[in-house]
């Protein structure tokens, strides 16, 4: 399979308003693809595309999309249509997750996690699968995230979701594979972005990956052709999930969920207060 020529796409960045969207974007741009980002934040959109026209030279184009409304992939589809963009690639980045036991989880806020998560990936995805495959040299990136190898007791719905985009990505790969598409699930592990703001337990224990090395890794996966459906970012994270492979469901649950609490439990406790200066303790 070829190279990927990037100065001959042009690639939708959904969530490209903060964390892996803007990565991508950024390094998208970088390579001389130009970018249709989508976000609500119309603001921040609006920024980084000035500031990826300055430095790199493409064409940027903000587009303020709440993707949590239902058809949402049709309306940006018809809005790209409308302004004349002919699209070659997509990255489903956008998403969120919510925590708690499920019981106690606000029904609305998990009917919205669905839509963004799972809903409107089917849609954008069918609404633009189409050109992507005619176009012989396009690209498909689905976000996942490692919560999709394993259930995930206090996050149910989000594991749930991202097992739903790894199971779904895998199978377009498949499908795809006499096009020309380059089809991807890319699993991130614990990154330094926002998402952490919309839970309630805030930010896991554990060691991050920055935005820009999950970004460095999907799009290292894609430079090789179309060999594997999906990647786990990070060496520490792919060991994790394939030593999950090796136990029962039960065991596995139990894992997940005491891993999980245990994470949740470490990053709750205060940070030790530095000693004053020129003391040591």
């Amino acid at each position: 399979m070829a190279d990927i020529d990037f100065t001959a796409q042009t690639t939708i960045v959904t969530g490209a308003s903060s964390g892996i969207g803007t990565a991508f974007a950024r390094a998208l741009a970088q390579r001389g693809s130009d970018v249709i980002l989508v976000a609500r934040r119309l603001d921040r959109l609006q920024e980084l595309a000035s500031e990826l026209e300055r430095e790199h030279g493409v064409r940027a184009t903000p587009v303020a999309l709440d993707l949590s409304e239902r058809g949402a992939g049709q309306a940006l589809a018809r809005e790209v249509a409308a302004r004349g963009l002919a699209v070659t690639g997509l990255v489903n980045n956008a998403g969120f997750g919510t925590d708690g036991p499920f019981h106690e989880e606000d029904p609305d806020r998990l009917q919205e996690e669905i839509a963004v998560d799972v809903a409107n990936l089917v849609d954008l995805s069918r609404a633009f699968i189409e050109p992507l495959r005619q176009s012989g040299r396009g690209i498909l990136v689905n976000v996942a995230s490692m919560a999709a190898y394993l259930p995930g007791p206090d996050m149910a719905v989000y594991s749930a979701a991202k097992a739903f985009v790894l199971s779904f990505t895998e199978a377009l790969w498949y499908e795809s594979r006499s096009s020309g598409l380059r089809v991807l699930s890319l699993a991130p592990g614990l990154t330094r972005t926002e998402f952490f703001d919309d839970l309630a337990g805030g930010a896991y224990d554990g060691r991050y990956q920055t935005p820009e090395q999950v970004v460095e890794t999907g799009l290292r996966s894609l430079d090789r052709g179309n060999r594997r459906p999906s990647i786990v970012s990070g060496r520490g994270n792919a060991i994790a999930v394939e030593l999950g492979r090796f136990f029962t469901r039960r065991r596995a649950v139990l894992l997940s969920g005491a891993f999980g609490a245990r994470s949740r439990n470490a990053a709750a406790v205060p940070a030790p207060t530095p000693a004053p200066a020129g003391r040591q303790m």
